[in-house]
């Protein structure tokens, strides 16, 4: 299994760290060329690996931490992503009528023509998204959301990889609503900081 992130602003960062600190080898790309962000990718980890954009695509689970307005940017660099999981990490406040009323993961879904779409990551911000997930006694917690529940277990696997404790939320328009913005409201699980015992 290959993995990749789009996007390595604060959230993208936290999330190569993650991969690092399990030493898993993760692509990172941007629309810029990757020897401008090289350096930044060296200091996290070796499994951390600029690419480009055209290269980063051919992983086969891919996180999108662009900011929302440029996911459709992204979108356009494969014709199908038929065989890919895309794990929508962005938050949007744009106003529902722009989304076509739709949530924004539905809308990112319809983008990516083929993919399994999983929205997770997305909940914490980049600082906490940051820090190491194991606790004294457990996990922080990660909220998953997919329509396809294959995906969301591969999902849930990498992020128990990773540290993470994966909570399933069900459908993007039915528990997933609770990690998506809808216009200037924050949806109630968003920043929500939430740990899970071991048993």
């Amino acid at each position: 299994m290959s993995y990749a992130i789009i996007g390595f602003g604060n959230i993208g960062r936290a999330l190569a760290k993650a991969f690092a600190r399990k030493g898993i080898e993760v692509s990172v790309a941007t629309t810029r060329d990757p020897e401008s962000f090289a350096s930044d990718a060296a200091a996290i980890g070796s499994e951390i690996i600029p690419k480009t954009l055209s290269e980063a695509v051919k992983a086969d689970i891919i996180f999108l931490a662009v900011r929302f307005e440029s996911h459709p940017e992204v979108a356009r660099a494969l014709p199908t992503w038929q065989g890919k999981i895309i794990i929508d990490a962005m938050n949007t406040q744009a106003p529902p009528q722009e989304l076509g009323g739709l949530p924004s993961s539905a809308v990112v879904a319809k983008a990516f023509t083929g993919a399994k779409l999983v929205k997770g990551f997305n909940h914490l911000v980049a600082a906490v998204l940051d820090q190491d997930p194991a606790v004294q006694g457990g996990r922080r917690v990660v909220f998953l959301a997919s329509d396809n529940d294959v995906a969301a277990a591969e999902i849930g696997a990498l992020a128990e990889n990773l540290g993470f404790a994966p909570v399933k939320l069900g459908g993007l328009s039915e528990g997933g609503l609770l990690v998506q913005a809808r216009g200037n409201s924050w949806a109630p699980l968003i920043f929500q900081d939430l740990f899970k015992k071991a048993s």
